[in-house]
C-alpha cells in the first residue's frame, strides 16, 4: 500500500474488512483519524496518521519479506480453486497485497520468497536482472557428461526459438545435479532436462539470487527474512 491513500482503502487493508462494509462504517462514524471522527471515505491518510476503527487502532505493518519451505501439493498463487496455496501456510495479518517472487510448480519443493514489496520482487523476477535460482534435481536416467555440457552451453526448449541462457550444472551423483539458471521460463528445469533426453523425478529449490533456504525450516514452515537477506537483493 502506498501513501497518501484513501481512508477506506487504509481501513480495508489493515482490518481485512471488505471495502464496501468499510464505506458504510465510515458513514456511521466508526473511523477516527488523529482523534477526530471522519465520515468521508476519500479522506486522505498519511503514513504518520493514527487511525482507529471502532475504538481499536489500526496499524500498517509496512513492507515484509518471508521465506517459506514449500511442500508439494501447494500452488504459488493467491487463490486457487483446485489446490491449497502457499498463503494458507502463513499465519500473518494483512496478506492481501502479498505475492510470490518467483513461483514454483505444484510438485516442486523448496525456497519461496513472499513479499508485498513489488520493486524488490522485480529485482528477482526480471530477466534483465540475471538473478540465479539454484535447484537440486533428481533425474530418471543417469546423467552423462555430454548432457551436463549441453545444459552449461544452453539447450533448445520445445516451442522456443532461442537457446536457454548458459546454466551452472554440477553433478552430485549418477542421478542428481545442482542446477543454477538465471531465467524463469515455464517449467524450465523440467523442459531443460527433457531437451537432453532425461526426465525430472524430484525438484527442490535451495537458493534464489543469493538467499539460501534456511535448513532449520521444515516443509511448510516459514520465517521473516533478515535485514541482510533483504539487502542481498537490493545490493545486486
Amino acid at each position: 500500500m502506498k501513501f497518501p491513500c484513501r481512508l477506506d482503502k487504509f481501513v480495508s487493508h489493515t482490518s481485512e474488512l471488505p471495502r464496501s462494509k468499510v464505506k458504510i462504517g465510515i458513514k456511521k462514524g466508526l473511523a477516527v483519524v488523529n482523534g477526530e471522527q471522519v465520515s468521508k471515505a476519500d479522506h486522505t491518510i498519511q503514513q504518520s496518521d493514527t487511525v482507529e476503527w471502532e475504538g481499536v487502532q489500526l496499524v500498517y505493518l509496512g513492507k515484509r519479506y518471508y521465506m517459506l519451505n514449500k511442500p508439494t501439493g501447494y500452488v504459488c498463487a493467491n487463490q486457487d480453486d483446485l489446490h491449497p496455496t502457499v498463503f494458507e501456510l502463513l499465519d500473518e495479518p494483512n496478506l492481501k497485497d502479498f505475492h510470490v517472487a518467483g513461483r514454483l510448480d505444484l510438485d516442486t519443493t523448496g525456497l519461496v520468497l513472499i513479499t508485498n514489496d513489488g520493486d524488490w520482487s522485480h529485482q528477482i523476477t526480471s530477466p534483465k536482472k540475471q538473478k540465479y535460482k539454484t535447484y537440486l534435481v533428481e533425474t530418471q536416467e543417469a546423467l552423462s557428461e555430454e548432457a551436463l555440457e549441453q545444459l552449461r552451453q544452453g539447450v533448445a526448449l520445445h516451442n522456443e526459438k532461442n537457446l536457454t541462457q548458459p546454466a551452472i550444472a554440477e553433478q552430485l551423483d549418477k542421478y542428481a545435479l545442482r542446477l543454477s539458471i538465471c531465467e524463469g521460463k515455464y517449467h524450465q528445469v523440467k523442459r531443460m532436462l527433457a531437451a537432453v533426453g532425461n526426465k525430472v523425478v524430484e525438484l527442490h529449490r535451495e537458493n534464489v539470487a543469493g538467499i539460501e533456504l534456511d535448513s532449520q525450516l521444515a516443509a511448510g514452515e516459514y520465517r521473516l527474512l533478515t535485514e541482510d537477506e533483504v539487502n542481498i537483493i537490493n545490493a545486486r
